[in-house]
């Protein structure tokens, strides 16, 4: 049990950095949707949407290989770190330079000619946050969860500054002193690119902090070790690569898909991404899990009760999610100012998303069967069968429904790879997951939403009262249920 309440420690650790640092940065989603329009805030969308394949991509699932190599007899953990981290250099030094030499074509045929700079800018975001990707994982393999959560808290720090400073500061400083010398730098053609150059910018800072990871590390490309661990990591990019897919594809296509000129596609998509925002709780809860997890989850193999460790991780994984959910939809008619009023029209989608993430938070939980049996390639044709379904779904979807489709699609692909990993993991890694309770929590939570909707719509109850009702009754049932013999059984006797 002192295992389990370290990993509640150090998901709350790194729920620091992800899950109120990033708190913050959304807070930035009112700045972008108030000053943006939909179309404009559609290129953001779009952009970070490629941004995520790309990150999976370069990383090249070196993170797992590190946390699964370091714990081998035969290996030393620096000399893992040391050939991970130099075939990281190699490999995202040869990415932006080939942006660099296709930036211009590359500009043409995404539409955007008369911003070839997005794509450079963006280059290199995502080449120093693959750089990035080892030191972190060695800061959490270290459990060293408090330098990594100074280091992302500081980063986004950096960046509200600068989203603050480029977004509203200069233009106003231009607006009262156009013939300033500082407000003749500001460039209003560059639009949402200020936001790109704000999060260049913070990511740059990052690396510069995480210089100790790099100190004294002699770069190291050894194939006794690098061969395994390739073998081991680069299954875990099609499973990564699949997961983008699930998670981005839909952001990533709607301009094509939809069946509108292009103004109004882009229009469609900075509404969609504006309120996928909305499901963000859901996403940085799963994200610090992610975190905690992955470490724990390998340094609990072997021992005798890892499997009920697993099972009550699950049990309490899913009881904080649907927590989540029902924080976020029971105050919708609160969250929703968190945008601007014209992508509002899309709020329909938030509860589908939200459901959609927290199902992707089980897979990960249920992962532990094919990264403890080193069946990494069996894994990956799971998060391939999924991603194959999204984009048939997607395909099918979009041009009827539009981004309801997309939000459908997303909320049944993670249906189908939960059942799918949990069938096979009864296979190669048996574990006996309270099915009952955890199906139980997701019938309450939908149970309670669907209460409140009633009870607002029909009646006119107060949203607060309303939402406090509802969280109250849940917390209640959770506590009589989980926490009650958690307390009962540390009682001396």
């Amino acid at each position: 049990m002192s295992s389990l309440r370290q990993l509640v420690s150090q998901t709350a650790i790194y729920g620091l950095s992800s899950i109120v640092g990033r708190f913050l940065n959304y807070l930035l989603v009112p700045l972008y949707t108030y000053t943006f329009s939909a179309g404009e805030y559609g290129v953001v969308s779009e952009f970070y949407a490629y941004a995520g394949f790309f990150a999976v991509l370069l990383v090249l699932g070196l993170e797992t290989g590190y946390f699964r190599f370091r714990q081998r007899p035969e290996f030393s953990g620096d000399e893992v770190y040391r050939n991970a981290l130099g075939f990281l250099l190699i490999t995202s030094l040869g990415f932006i330079t080939a942006i660099y030499y296709w930036q211009k074509p590359l500009a043409d045929w995404l539409q955007y000619p008369q911003h070839p700079e997005y794509l450079l800018w963006f280059g290199w975001l995502l080449a120093l946050d693959a750089l990035s990707a080892l030191p972190f994982a060695r800061l959490r393999a270290e459990n060293r969860a408090w330098r990594f959560a100074g280091i992302k808290m500081t980063e986004i720090f950096i960046a509200i500054v600068l989203n603050l400073l480029f977004l509203l500061a200069w233009p106003k400083l231009q607006s009262l002193w156009p013939d300033s010398e500082l407000a003749a730098y500001y460039d209003p053609e560059l639009g949402v690119g200020y936001i790109f150059l704000a999060n260049l910018a913070a990511s740059v800072c990052k690396l510069l902090l995480l210089l100790p990871q790099f100190r004294a590390v002699r770069f190291q490309l050894d194939p006794r070790v690098l061969g395994p661990m390739l073998r081991y990591s680069l299954p875990m990019v099609i499973i990564g690569f699949a997961g983008m897919i699930n998670e981005m594809l839909d952001r990533a296509i709607l301009k094509v898909l939809l069946p509108y000129d292009l103004s109004t596609n882009l229009k469609m998509l900075g509404i969609y991404g504006a309120c996928y925002k909305l499901s963000i709780l859901m996403s940085l809860f799963v994200q610090a899990f992610r975190y905690a997890g992955e470490p724990f989850f390998f340094s609990y193999a072997g021992r005798a009760d890892a499997k009920r460790a697993y099972a009550l991780v699950m049990q309490y994984f899913v009881i904080a999610g649907v927590f989540i959910f029902l924080v976020v939809m029971l105050f919708i008619d609160l969250f929703k100012y968190f945008i601007g009023e014209e992508y509002r029209v899309g709020l329909e989608v938030v509860p589908i998303l939200l459901m959609a993430n927290l199902l992707l938070g089980i897979y990960v939980n249920l992962s532990v069967w094919y990264k403890l049996s080193d069946r990494t390639g069996l894994g990956a044709w799971v998060s391939l069968a999924g991603a194959g379904l999204t984009i048939v779904l997607n395909i099918c979807w979009i041009p009827v429904w539009g981004y309801v489709g997309s939000a459908w699609a997303t909320l049944v692909c993670y249906l189908f790879m939960v059942v799918l990993s949990w069938a096979l993991g009864r296979r190669y890694y048996p574990v006996s997951y309270p099915l009952f309770k955890i199906t139980g929590y997701f019938g309450l939570g939908l149970a309670l939403y669907f209460a409140n909707r009633y009870l607002l719509d029909t009646y006119h109850w107060n949203v607060w009262l309303a939402g406090v009702a509802g969280l109250l009754l849940y917390l209640s049932v959770a506590a009589w249920l989980d926490v009650r013999p958690i307390l009962r059984s540390r009682r001396p006797h």
